[in-house]
């Protein structure tokens, strides 16, 4: 995979409506808690329905080439909800 590739599939990184789909992911969210649902589960459903989609659109190879870089970003924090210092 080219660096172009996983650059455009990053795009949606910097962008606005990321930050509006992390809010309805998050509302989503809140709503299942209110309603029962285990965290652990709805984040695994939220997973693997997020990659159903990229891959649709991007294909496995693409995909999986960005879920690689996922250990290293996950250990630098990028992912914590809590504050790094």
């Amino acid at each position: 995979m080219s660096l172009s590739t996983a650059n455009s599939l990053c795009l949606l990184h910097a962008s606005d409506s990321r930050l509006d789909a992390l809010d309805y992911v998050s509302e989503a969210f809140a709503e299942a808690v209110l309603d029962g649902v285990e965290v652990e589960a709805i984040a695994e459903a939220a997973i693997a329905t997020a990659l159903r989609e990229l891959v649709a659109a991007h294909g496995e190879e693409r995909v999986a080439a960005v879920v690689q870089t996922w250990p290293e970003r996950l250990r630098g924090g990028e992912f914590s909800s809590r504050l790094r210092q």
